[in-house]
């Protein structure tokens, strides 16, 4: 009896560290998403959102997505969300092909202490191009996001057509 209870005890051990482990391994893979901060430029900010939403589904499906979400003013979540609501959109016909794209080319526009807006050019996967005009506004209100760089407005794309 005593050795019964001995390796259910053991394997109830097992488990124990097996699940901590599939925890620590699903929040980790969470974590990997870039969190707003003050000392994040606008031109990195643009950056950091293309590049997450030019391999959307790694490290997980629609993070790059998320990541976008993280980037956005909270006005501008008001006005695009809640979250399932702004994933809709951006796989709508509207924004689709900035998911997956190939390459883009950002060119500053505009850059002033509390607004910059940028060019964006995206070839996507069907090797068309489109361009958008990009705008990021510093946030002045108190909390965690204050004097971060935060998505205001990305226009509707406007079609360049293919590089073939």
């Amino acid at each position: 009896m005593k050795k019964i209870i001995k390796y259910s005890l053991y394997g109830l051990i097992y488990l124990s560290i097996i699940f901590v482990l599939a925890l620590f391994f699903i929040s980790t893979a969470k974590a990997d998403l870039i969190k707003p901060n003050n000392s994040i430029e606008p031109f990195q900010v643009i950056k950091i959102q293309l590049n997450s939403l030019k391999k959307n589904d790694k490290p997980y499906e629609d993070s790059g997505i998320l990541q976008n979400w993280k980037f956005a003013h909270p006005n501008n979540q008001k006005n695009t969300g809640p979250l399932n609501r702004f994933i809709r959109m951006l796989k709508g016909d509207s924004y689709k092909m900035l998911l997956n794209h190939i390459e883009h080319k950002i060119i500053e526009v505009e850059l002033s202490n509390f607004t910059a807006s940028y060019e964006v050019t995206v070839l996507d996967e069907n090797k068309s191009y489109y361009i958008f005009r990009w705008q990021v506004e510093k946030y002045t209100k108190h909390g965690i996001l204050k004097d971060c760089w935060l998505t205001t407005m990305v226009s509707t794309p406007i079609p360049l057509g293919s590089s073939i």
